[in-house]
């Protein structure tokens, strides 16, 4: 019998991932536990000076508005991985540089490349620091332009109960740290969510996403900061 494997991430990704996990062989269990939402961006939030954008996720892109990127894609647009660069092109911009797929090692990328210069960077509201630190640090002048907010959700029981269909769950893919607390909420309000996933492993994208997991959970990290990595620890299907 085929794993089961919930995946919490928000939608539309979470599809898409169910569709990957699919076709490795895997049970795909979609319940999202957050969302995320357009923020409004204000005209003047542009920098005049900017030589270069800067995009850490996908999202930041799917939720920019178009006028936005109308202003912004004739500069050079720095992404984070080949996904984010992907969706980069979809938007419309004319010359992307795909990164390594880490944001530091693109903080570090960037920051050779351009020197002390000024970096629109499209992102989320709710974000680790640590990419603007670093670039900060090197001279490089980051402008961050917020174009989504992520937001936790809490289903109701009676979707919860559906989704799981009654039957026991192998492993949960946590993408975010605010997913990973949702979910220490989901198993404390449900009783029959507890009981269907207290066996199962909780594979994380990051150390500080499992280190947002409390009680007995079983973690495992991924060994890079990416979906296929997530995907590895699963292991076999069956």
């Amino acid at each position: 019998m085929a794993q089961r494997v919930l995946v919490t991430r928000p939608e539309p990704g979470a599809t898409r991932t169910a569709r990957r996990l699919e076709a490795l062989g895997f049970e795909p269990v979609i319940l999202p536990l957050s969302e995320t939402r357009p923020l409004p961006v204000a005209r003047e939030s542009v920098p005049s000076g900017a030589t270069a954008i800067a995009v850490t996720s996908a999202n930041a892109l799917r939720h920019a508005p178009s006028g936005l990127v109308e202003r912004l894609r004739g500069l050079p647009c720095h992404a984070v991985g080949a996904k984010t660069a992907e969706s980069a092109r979809k938007a419309g911009f004319y010359s992307v540089n795909e990164g390594p797929g880490d944001a530091a090692a693109l903080a570090d990328m960037i920051a050779i490349e351009l020197g002390k210069a000024t970096v629109a960077y499209l992102c989320g509201r709710v974000r680790m620091p640590d990419f603007e630190r670093r670039l900060g640090v090197n001279g490089v002048r980051v402008v961050p332009i917020e174009t989504y907010d992520t937001v936790a959700l809490t289903p109701a029981p009676s979707f919860v109960r559906q989704q799981l269909g009654g039957q026991p769950i192998d492993a949960v893919l946590v993408y975010s740290a605010r997913a990973a607390a949702a979910f220490g909420s989901l198993m404390e309000m449900h009783a029959e969510a507890d009981f269907l996933m207290r066996n199962a492993r909780c594979l994380c994208l990051s150390g500080r996403i499992a280190s947002a997991l409390v009680g007995g959970i079983r973690v495992e990290v991924a060994r890079d900061p990416n979906e296929d990595a997530l995907l590895a620890l699963l292991g076999d299907p069956d």
